[in-house]
C-alpha cells in the first residue's frame, strides 16, 4: 500500500477516529501533529493542491475563529487561507489525509476510505 500522511490533532475526536480506522485496517501512516509542527507555506500549498477543493474548506469556522473576530468571507481564496493558517494553525480542519498526492479532509473519519479503497497509482 502507498504511504499515507495524516495531519492530526490528538484532541480532535474525528482525527483520533481516523487513526483508529487506519489501525483497524493495519495501515501504517506517518502522523504529523500539526499543532506541534505547524505546516509551512509550501506544505499548506501542497495540501491545497492535494485536496482539490475550494481553499476555504481547509479552515475551521469554530469558536476560536469567532473569538478572533474573523469573517469567513475574508478567507475564501488560496492566499488568504494560507496566510491565516500560517498565523493560526489551530484553525486548520483535521484530519488531513494524503496518499500519492491525493488528499482529503477526513470528516467524518470514514471519508479516508476513499483514499484506501482506490488503487495506489497516481492516476486513480
Amino acid at each position: 500500500m502507498a504511504d499515507l500522511l495524516v495531519y492530526h490533532n490528538p484532541r480532535c475526536s474525528k482525527s483520533r477516529g481516523a487513526l483508529d480506522l487506519l489501525a483497524e485496517r493495519g495501515v501504517d501512516a506517518e502522523v504529523v501533529e500539526y499543532l506541534q509542527t505547524p505546516p509551512d507555506r509550501a506544505t499548506l500549498e501542497w495540501m491545497l493542491d492535494a485536496i482539490a477543493k475550494p481553499p476555504a474548506e481547509l479552515v475551521r469556522h469554530d469558536d476560536r475563529f469567532k473569538a478572533l473576530g474573523l469573517d469567513a468571507a475574508g478567507y475564501q481564496d488560496r492566499a488568504s487561507v494560507v496566510a491565516l493558517l500560517l498565523e493560526y494553525p489551530e484553525l486548520m480542519q483535521r484530519p488531513v489525509v494524503i496518499r500519492d498526492g491525493r488528499g482529503l479532509i477526513a470528516r467524518p473519519s470514514e471519508r479516508l476510505l476513499e483514499l484506501l479503497d482506490t488503487p495506489g497509482d497516481a492516476d486513480a
